[in-house]
């Protein structure tokens, strides 16, 4: 049988906080002496009440610096936590080798990020650019029942050996992206993940390789809607 850790599976008991939470702002949480994850914390959360998380992922070659500002204003505006992990290697060690240190150190943010905030299971997405948002896709799919919505942009593949639940799924792609040509990437993501039975939003744009503002604006609403998103086991 093959080992849950390798095929991606992540364990975040979602729980009562242990410990008090953060305050608003950007932290550094402190967790790995390299290429820690960051956070965002906006104003005005209610203590002890759920609250939603968007766990988003870097590009190949970038980092939680650069990715931060595609959500931060959301996050402020909207009210949601924003973990912003960054891989060891220059990218997510799935797009280099298959699941390893990245899943462990994302699992262990999420773990110490449960215990200082009360995280709403109906409210939890993962999201990415390029290589990000392969990583953000194979994941989510793979953590269904952690994982209630998945935002992807300008994602290149996505490799997943366990399925589990049904999260919601959001992907936009440039219609004149050249690196990642729509056709083979996100068109065929969109068309495969219907016909699993998955509730998609596919969205196209007039852009090259990089994200949308108005089309983030877009996918913020898709993940704050009204109504309990169906997912789960």
């Amino acid at each position: 049988m093959t080992d849950p850790k390798l095929a991606g599976r992540l364990t975040v008991p979602l729980r009562l906080p242990t410990e008090d939470p953060l305050p608003p702002g950007s932290h550094i949480l402190g967790l790995f002496a390299e290429r820690d994850a960051r956070l965002y914390v906006p104003e005005g959360l209610a203590p002890r009440r759920p609250v939603p998380l968007v766990v988003l992922f870097h590009g190949g070659g970038g980092s939680a610096e650069k990715i931060m500002p595609m959500l931060a204003v959301h996050a402020e505006a909207r009210g949601f936590l924003l973990l912003v992990p960054q891989s060891l290697h220059p990218t997510w060690d799935l797009v280099i080798a298959g699941n390893g240190p990245d899943r462990d150190r994302l699992e262990h943010a999420l773990q110490a990020l449960s215990a200082h905030f009360l995280l709403d299971p109906g409210r939890i997405a993962f999201a990415g650019h390029s290589d990000g948002g392969s990583y953000a896709l194979s994941l989510g799919l793979t953590n269904g029942d952690l994982v209630s919505h998945v935002i992807v942009s300008s994602a290149g593949f996505m490799s997943v050996q366990a399925q589990v639940g049904t999260p919601r799924v959001f992907i936009s792609h440039g219609t004149r992206d050249e690196q990642i040509p729509i056709d083979r990437s996100g068109r065929t993501h969109a068309r495969l993940l219907r016909e699993a039975g998955y509730d998609v939003t596919f969205v196209e744009y007039d852009g090259p390789h990089a994200y949308d503002p108005a089309v983030v604006r877009r996918a913020v609403d898709f993940f704050m809607t009204e109504g309990e998103p169906p997912h789960g086991a």
